[in-house]
């Protein structure tokens, strides 16, 4: 099954705003660098993902992108997460892709072997896979089969409202909770989460990882 994942990535002056008290400008601005490095390395070592699309109207996203062997939509109106994923679904079922995985930018701990198992264990069919946020009420990924089975609504309260939409459309709807994918970093506690997480294990992240420590 052809499938393509989607990483939309928000314009770096724009992002993590809410690690403002914590991180100055630059540190935010090269903080998202890393992770978006850390998160197409382990696209791009997960089997079970054929082509990788990231939108984004962000320069800097553009250029590593490029140098990961991914695909690039500019999206120069950043209107936000879930016009992103639109964009991108749109771009995966012109390049034939019967199934597709959304995933956030802001993830550098995940794992290859994560993906390929998330993606291994949906079923063939008419099916939604979600990845709740490690706080239960958000959205990190979501698996679609096809790609346009039901419209993306990141945000507040997105793991409900992904339920209903899926169960709407008529898919099978499955909730998964692979540790590194709920691992996103939007504030102060996020970010002291991810930090435990690469102090507990070795290998992965390794952009992330290194910089860390020059901007704690």
């Amino acid at each position: 099954m052809k499938t393509i994942a989607i990483v939309p990535v928000k314009r770096f002056n724009a992002a993590k705003t809410r690690l403002a008290d914590r991180l100055p400008a630059r540190s935010r601005v090269a903080l998202m660098q890393a992770m978006v490095t850390d998160v197409l390395i382990a696209l791009r070592r997960a089997e079970l993902v054929d082509a990788v699309i990231v939108v984004t109207g962000e320069p800097i996203a553009e250029q590593i992108a490029v140098n990961y062997n991914a695909e690039v939509l500019m999206d120069q109106r950043d209107l936000g997460h879930s016009e992103a994923a639109a964009l991108g679904v749109g771009m995966a079922l012109s390049k034939g892709a019967e199934r597709i995985i959304l995933l956030p930018a802001d993830t550098p701990a995940i794992d290859p072997a994560e993906i390929d198992g998330l993606l291994s264990a949906a079923p063939e069919g008419r099916e939604v896979t979600i990845v709740p946020d490690r706080h239960g009420d958000g959205t990190n990924a979501l698996v679609l089969t096809p790609p346009d089975v039901m419209a993306a609504s990141f945000g507040e309260g997105s793991r409900a409202r992904h339920t209903a939409a899926g169960e709407a459309a008529g898919a099978a709807v499955f909730e998964s909770e692979p540790l590194t994918i709920m691992l996103d970093v939007d504030t102060g506690d996020d970010l002291a989460a991810l930090q435990t997480r690469l102090d507990e294990v070795r290998g992965g992240a390794s952009h992330t990882r290194g910089l860390l420590p020059r901007i704690l």
